[in-house]
């Protein structure tokens, strides 16, 4: 009888600890952490889908407005030539880090929520996967 409640009090912690693994995101937890831009006009959209990047936007990035448009567009072009060097050297840069290229043309106007986000996200990937660009990803 001893071991029966032994055996009992086991299978009760194993399932308690199990019950939690297999946990499914509700839609609203799956859209909390992706940003979708998107315009039309000039035909682009971004989609971040990234866990805690609204929460870094929210909460530790720069209100929009802090940097101009030209700033942010400037620190892009280069984050992103730089990026998508990574992206083509797979055997140096961890691929897993670096999926595909960013299609950023600097000669169109992207405005600034897109170059805003685009800026915050390598700041956000920077200091989350620890990673260090030639040009500097401050806030």
């Amino acid at each position: 009888m001893k071991n029966f409640i032994y055996i009992l009090l086991l299978g009760l912690f194993l399932y308690s600890c199990g019950s939690t693994k297999n946990r499914k995101l509700g839609d609203s937890q799956i859209n909390e952490d992706t940003v979708r831009i998107a315009n039309d006009s000039l035909e682009y959209e971004i989609i971040i889908i990234e866990p805690g990047f609204n929460l870094f936007i929210n909460s530790v990035a720069k209100p929009e407005g802090y940097y101009s448009q030209q700033y942010l567009e400037n620190k892009n072009q280069l984050l992103v030539s730089e990026y998508n060097q990574r992206v083509r050297q797979p055997q140096i840069y961890n691929p897993d880090l670096y999926l595909q290229e960013i299609n950023y043309d600097p000669s169109i106007d992207y405005g600034y929520e897109v170059n805003y986000l685009l800026y915050n996200y390598f700041v956000y990937f920077s200091r989350h996967y620890n990673q260090r660009f030639s040009v500097p990803t401050r806030i």
